[in-house]
This record gives structure tokens, sequence and C-alpha cells, in this order.
């Protein structure tokens, strides 16, 4: 069983074919399995009611990350992980290059993978980024991690990978 699911896993998690996927809006390198071991049932039991839980874990990352692309809904996830690796920029110059790039990637209208946030959060984020700070995406980042606590947990609990490592 577990052969099984690293199977799907690394299915899950091979590289891009076309050149358009290998376009990454921030310093990510490409994915590869999570090296860690299948967490223990209680633990990935505890993912059923704690997104924290599941971001904390790399087995429960990876997936997370891969059910996500399997549904073609990865980028509040992406946006997610992106502004948490903005909070620990600590040169200004950076964090202003890293603050234009998240925004033309995930925040501006028809952005190539646009998060899906009210009027209200966006004009609260664009102001933030009239001077950077760690705090910039804040607002932003909230409103995805609730809207993923909401909709995307609740699917990955019911998917197919999930069920397998709890069985």
């Amino acid at each position: 069983r577990a052969k099984e699911i690293k199977l799907k896993l690394g299915i899950l998690l091979q590289k891009p074919d076309s050149a358009v996927d290998l376009v990454i809006p921030y310093n990510e390198k490409p994915e590869k399995p999570a090296k860690t071991q299948k967490p223990p049932l209680d633990e990935a039991l505890q993912w059923r009611d704690s997104l924290d839980k599941i971001l904390q874990n790399n087995y429960g990352l990876a997936g997370f990350k891969s059910f996500l692309k399997s549904e073609f809904s990865e980028e509040n996830l992406e946006f997610w992980l992106a502004c948490e690796e903005y909070r620990k920029i600590k040169s200004p110059a950076k964090m202003a290059e890293k603050a234009k790039k998240i925004y033309e990637e995930f925040i501006q209208t028809e952005a190539p993978k646009e998060v899906n946030i009210d009027h209200f959060t966006k004009d609260i984020t664009m102001k933030n980024l009239v001077e950077p700070s760690p705090s910039s995406f804040d607002v932003a980042q909230k409103r995805i991690y609730a809207l993923m606590e909401k909709d995307s947990l609740p699917r990955f609990v019911r998917s197919e990978f999930y069920q397998e490592l709890i069985k």
C-alpha cells in the first residue's frame, strides 16, 4: 500500500512538460517527493482538523500540494508559501523586488496565478506595497489561508491520497 501511495505521489510530483509550466514566480526549486517518511497515523489524522498541521509537515505539504495540482487549484498554496518566504527577507531592495513579483503573479487583475481575494483586500495589499514591509501581504495571506481551510482542506481530506494514507 505504501508503495502504491508513493508511486501515485511520485507521478503527481513529476516535472511539468510544457515550457509555460516551467515559469516559476519565485525562487523555488523543482519539486521532488518529500524525503520524510510517512507520518504516524495519529499525526495524519490531525490534518483533518488543522491546515497548520499539514503546512508544518513536509509529507503533508507535499501531499496537499499534489492534490491541489491535480485539481488545478494550487495558486492559493503557492501564494501562501510565497508570502511565507517573503516575510523572511531582510533587505529592503530584495523585499521590494519580491513584493512586485508576488503582486504581478498572484494579486493583480488577470495575473497568471491570480488568487481569489475581494477588492477590499486587494486595495489594502496595494496600499501596503507602496512601502513594502514584512507584513505587506498579511491581510491577503490570511484571506487565502481561510479559503484553503474552508474549501481546499475538506476536499483534500476526502481525496484518495489522504484516504489511503489513513488506512
